[in-house]
C-alpha cells in the first residue's frame, strides 16, 4: 500500500514516519508513505498558496492551481484522493479497515487556513473529518489516518492484536491486565489465571459489554446482539439499578 500525503507543512510528518510501528512497516516494504509539499506547484510570482476570500470574510482560502496540480501529479488510476475538512464523514474503524484493504494508493489533502476553494472538492474522492471540533491544518487528521489504516494492512501487526480492538466488532474492547497481579490492593480477576478458554472468552465478553455500556451506549443501539450478549446485557442492567 502507497500514501501519500499533501501539505504546506511537510516538516510535520518527520517523526511520525520514522518511528514506532510505522517506521517498521516502512522498513519492511509492507507500506510507502511519501510526504509531498503543496507549495512546490504553485505558479503565483510571490510563491503564495492562497487568499482572501471572494465576498470578504476573515482568513485566507487555498488556491486551486496548487492544491489541484498537486493532486493530479500524484493520482493514477489505484489513487483514492480524500481531503481532510470538518465537513466530511466522520473517521472510524470500519472506515479504516475499508481503505487497508481496498485502497492501493491513498493521496490525504491537508488543507490549512479558512479552508479550501470550493472548486478544489471537484477533484476529490471523499472528505474526511475526525470529528465535531476544528484544527489549524488537516496535517494531525493525515497522521491519524494514516496510524489507523497502516496498522491493519496485513503484516503491519498480527491479526490477533486487532481483531478485537475497540469497534472492530461493534463493542469497545474489554479490560487488560498484566504484572503485578496485586496493586495497590487491586487485584487481577481471577478468571484470567484460571487457564479456562471459555471462562475467559466470557469474561472477556461481559467486560466488553459492560465497558460500552457505560462509556458509549450509543454503540449498542447499532448492534445485533447474539443471544449470549443479550443475556450479559441484561444483568449488567440488572446491576446497574
Amino acid at each position: 500500500m502507497k500514501i501519500t500525503i499533501l501539505s504546506l507543512f511537510p516538516e510535520m510528518f518527520n517523526g511520525f514516519i520514522e518511528t514506532s510501528i510505522i517506521n517498521k512497516a516502512i522498513l519492511k516494504e509492507l507500506v510507502e508513505v511519501e510526504v509531498i509539499d503543496m507549495r512546490s506547484f504553485t505558479e503565483d510570482k510571490h510563491n503564495r498558496v492562497d487568499d482572501y476570500p471572494y465576498g470578504g470574510g476573515a482568513g485566507l482560502v487555498l488556491l486551486c492551481q496548487p492544491v489541484v496540480d498537486a493532486i493530479k501529479s500524484v493520482r493514477t488510476e489505484d489513487s483514492l484522493v480524500v481531503m481532510m475538512t470538518p465537513q466530511g464523514k466522520t473517521f472510524n474503524q470500519e472506515t479504516a479497515y475499508d481503505l487497508s484493504l481496498n485502497t492501493k494508493h491513498l493521496v490525504l489533502v491537508c488543507g490549512h487556513y479558512e479552508g479550501f476553494d470550493e472548486r478544489i472538492r471537484d477533484y476529490v474522492d471523499l472528505e474526511v473529518s475526525l470529528g465535531d471540533f476544528v484544527l489549524t491544518g488537516g496535517e494531525l487528521a493525515a497522521m491519524v489516518i494514516s496510524d489507523a489504516v497502516i496498522r491493519l494492512v496485513e503484516g503491519v501487526i498480527t491479526k490477533e492484536s486487532h481483531e478485537d480492538d475497540s469497534f472492530s466488532n461493534g463493542l469497545l474492547e474489554y479490560a487488560h491486565y498484566t504484572r503485578p497481579r496485586i496493586f495497590e490492593g487491586k487485584e487481577v480477576p481471577e478468571v484470567l489465571f484460571s487457564g479456562h478458554h471459555e471462562n475467559v472468552r466470557k469474561y472477556r465478553l461481559e467486560s466488553s459489554l459492560e465497558k460500552t455500556y457505560k462509556h458509549r451506549p450509543d454503540l449498542l443501539k447499532n448492534r445485533v446482539l447474539t443471544k449470549e450478549e443479550l443475556e450479559i446485557l441484561n444483568t449488567i442492567r440488572e446491576n446497574d439499578k
